[in-house]
């Protein structure tokens, strides 16, 4: 199987549809985003929605986000799904290794990302491609 990595530069109905998908595969109380709300997210200099695509069919999608501190360039990686019809076929290590590309290349000194511990083929997956476990607490605060 053939998988390309773009990155999303317009929001029509195959991404809408392919969101409304995806995004339940990776959060039950996730709710795929409105058309106005994707236009804002790829619209937005900080954000790269990538796109997995398997002979021709959305298969999965990344979020990278990389934005400017005093300490230097960063970089986060959000909302990494794969269809569970494909999983376990390379297909997020192929979105992780061009999200990494892309941060490397705007010169991030760190991408971070999180997932949760249950998550166990992901988490093996992201220790393959270097990333490291923290000692740190991640905190939300909800409004």
């Amino acid at each position: 199987m053939i998988v390309e990595i773009e990155i999303c530069t317009k929001i029509d109905d195959e991404v809408i549809n392919a969101f409304t998908r995806l995004l339940p595969q990776l959060s039950k109380t996730s709710e795929s985003p409105a058309h106005k709300d994707l236009e804002e997210i790829i619209g937005h200099s900080a954000c790269n929605v990538l796109l997995a695509r398997a002979e021709k069919k959305i298969v999965g999608s990344l979020t990278l986000v990389i934005f400017p501190l005093p300490t230097g360039k960063r970089a986060w990686i959000e909302d990494v799904v794969v269809d569970e019809s494909i999983r376990g076929l390379g297909v997020g290590e192929k979105l992780n290794l061009a999200a990494i590309k892309i941060a490397k290349k705007q010169g991030v000194r760190t991408i971070d990302l999180t997932s949760r511990p249950s998550r166990e083929a992901a988490n093996r997956l992201y220790k393959r491609l270097g990333f490291k476990e923290r000692a740190t607490n991640v905190y939300r605060y909800e409004s």
